[in-house]
């Protein structure tokens, strides 16, 4: 994983990509062990969470989930999600949080020695490149595994590092099979939002 105990790390978790190479994978995330684990193997300054998220006129019932990656170390970025049918009919949920990773990036780039990218869309690429000639070493977290493989070609060969998450998930996943049946009054895993909606499936994580 060429992870370093005396760099300085920031995360950058594009959270429905996360959640949809995972998904594939056949996992379900854990974000405190995720948190957990890299802060065990360099020195994690920042970690953010971006997710686009969709509220209710009245009160949004991802709002436990949200306070809860607040509260445990998490710097978390939302902006409200775009709800629409698409030309099945079919309830879809849309939010892009591009911009505000990139923004991030940028600005966080002069303060660290390496940044840790969860995503696998090739429109970082760009990003990647500027952060790196500011002397950043930046990996990226997706999976080649997935099928149809979730990491764009031009992103993976420009990153200084690939970690294939079907592999670096093992210290913070568990596969949706293997999760036990749990009384409804103790919480599982901490997971995504999309994770929560009553809806969408199978929707472009890459979108």
């Amino acid at each position: 994983m060429n992870l370093k105990k005396d760099e300085r790390t920031c995360l950058f978790i594009d959270g429905s990509s996360l959640y949809s190479t995972s998904r594939s994978l056949g996992f379900d995330v854990d974000y405190k062990k995720l948190l957990d684990f890299f802060a065990s193997k360099t020195h994690v300054i920042r970690a953010y969470y971006y997710a686009a998220i969709l509220d209710t006129e009245d009160y949004s019932p991802l709002k436990p989930l949200t306070d809860w990656l607040s509260y445990n170390g998490y710097f978390l970025v939302t902006k409200p999600a775009r709800e629409f049918t698409d030309s099945t009919g079919k309830r879809r949920v849309k939010g892009n949080m591009e911009i505000e990773i990139a923004v991030d990036m940028m600005e966080m780039a002069p303060h660290i020695d390496h940044a840790i990218l969860f995503t696998g869309d090739s429109d970082f690429r760009r990003v990647v490149e500027a952060v790196q000639r500011q002397g950043t070493r930046v990996s990226v977290v997706s999976s080649m595994r997935s099928n149809p493989p979730l990491i764009g070609d031009d992103l993976r060969r420009q990153a200084d590092n690939f970690m294939e998450l079907a592999v670096v998930g093992a210290n913070f996943t568990r596969r949706q099979a293997e999760t036990p049946a749990r009384p409804r009054s103790v919480p599982g895993p901490v997971r995504h939002p999309a994770d929560q909606m009553s809806e969408p499936e199978d929707d472009d994580p890459l979108s």
